[in-house]
């Protein structure tokens, strides 16, 4: 089997990736593999790589990173024979802890790079035509990307510090929300549209979401005060979240947003600048991702997905 390995020496914290290069060149020489190691030199870089192993004819393109990375590299497998191994290195790695993959580098190493691994085929998304793998997000939401990707230094603590400042600055959008033939008008603190269960660190924003159900799973938070943050806080550490009188949740295959002007999103925590209108499509099973073998976060080969547990829409 052919494989590339696609490095982002940027992703997470710096301390524990420190010498991940040496270490996966290690690998690779000590198994003998027919490999490549390539590291990222900038935004975008990730993605180009991925392409040219595709097009080099590699079965399987491995990446070392966080969301980002995920989302960069996939960018360029979906739709396409090849597989995508990760080595999770970010600061949340949310899209690894939804799926159970190792979060020690070795045996991380290990399943991502066995030639018979098991592979689950994943929905992903996208946001006005931008690709996301694990979450997007506008508002409070989108904000907290923008201000955590300055940092040099991350982690659930900086993350935390970074939510608390957006969030005494925060701003409520009047949002107009379409699934199918529903429609309602709410004003929200942030809205995020999910395929995975959770942010990262095991933040659950969208409990009991699937990755292979053919759905995105939409959570709209309205506006609260200190306190009532607090709460919804925790909420999305026990996995609650949804179950907030002041949080709204739906699931559907495609959405229109609606709100007051142009602004930033983020797309697996990467921001971008999008219109007031804002559309999000799912792209059922469109990524082939290699996952340990007893993952059920998957249903296994040939079976349908099972429901989820929100009001759900065309």
């Amino acid at each position: 089997m052919k494989l590339r390995f696609v490095i982002n020496p940027r992703s997470g914290r710096h301390r524990r990736n420190a010498g991940i290069l040496e270490l996966v060149q290690a690998f690779v020489s000590g198994r003998a593999l027919d490999a490549e190691v390539v590291t990222t030199q900038g935004p975008g870089h990730a993605t180009d790589i991925a392409r040219d192993a595709v097009a080099a004819g590699c079965q399987r393109i491995v990446a070392l990173g966080g969301d980002g990375t995920v989302n960069e590299v996939a960018q360029a497998l979906i739709h396409t024979p090849a597989a995508m191994g990760l080595v999770p290195c970010g600061s949340g790695n949310g899209l690894a802890l939804h799926l159970g993959l190792p979060t020690g580098l070795a045996e991380a190493l290990e399943l991502a790079a066995a030639p018979f691994a098991r592979v689950a085929e994943l929905d992903t998304g996208t946001v006005n035509g931008l690709p996301f793998v694990n979450a997007m997000g506008l508002g409070l939401d989108a904000d907290v990307s923008c201000r955590f990707n300055r940092l040099v230094r991350r982690g659930l603590p900086a993350y935390t510090r970074t939510a608390l400042a957006a969030f005494l600055s925060r701003r409520t959008e009047r949002c107009t929300i379409s699934a199918g033939a529903h429609r309602e008008t709410l004003d929200t603190l942030l809205i995020a549209v999910a395929n995975s269960d959770q942010y990262g660190n095991n933040a659950k924003i969208a409990p009991h979401a699937r990755v292979d159900d053919g759905m995105l799973d939409l959570v709209a938070v309205r506006p609260t005060g200190f306190f009532g943050a607090a709460i919804l806080g925790a909420r999305l550490f026990l996995g609650s979240i949804d179950r907030s009188p002041g949080v709204r949740r739906l699931r559907g295959s495609r959405f229109l947003i609606e709100r007051p002007s142009s602004g930033i999103v983020h797309t697996d925590g990467e921001t971008h600048m999008a219109s007031a209108s804002v559309e999000v499509l799912v792209r059922p099973r469109s990524l082939k991702f290699v996952v340990p073998t007893d993952c059920s976060a998957v249903a296994p080969a040939g079976e349908r997905a099972a429901a989820g547990f929100a009001l759900q829409l065309p």
